[in-house]
């Protein structure tokens, strides 16, 4: 999903990304607010992944809502 249309889809896939990454909290994702790089790096802390495994999971969760 091209990051522009990531930002405006936002509020429709927050609650996908809930139901993705149940560790994001509510608080979480409002901080994200569409951000690619806020949300690879709520991924890096609340799972822990590096930074390359954090993206190519939101990669992978991207395209799947193409």
């Amino acid at each position: 999903m091209d990051h522009n249309v990531f930002k405006g889809k936002w509020n429709q896939v927050k609650g996908e990304a809930k139901k993705q990454w149940g560790k994001l909290t509510d608080d979480d994702l409002d901080v994200i607010d569409g951000e690619k790089d806020k949300l690879v790096g709520k991924l890096q802390e609340r799972y822990g992944h590096t930074k390359d495994a954090a993206e190519r999971e939101y990669n992978d969760w991207a395209r799947s809502r193409e």
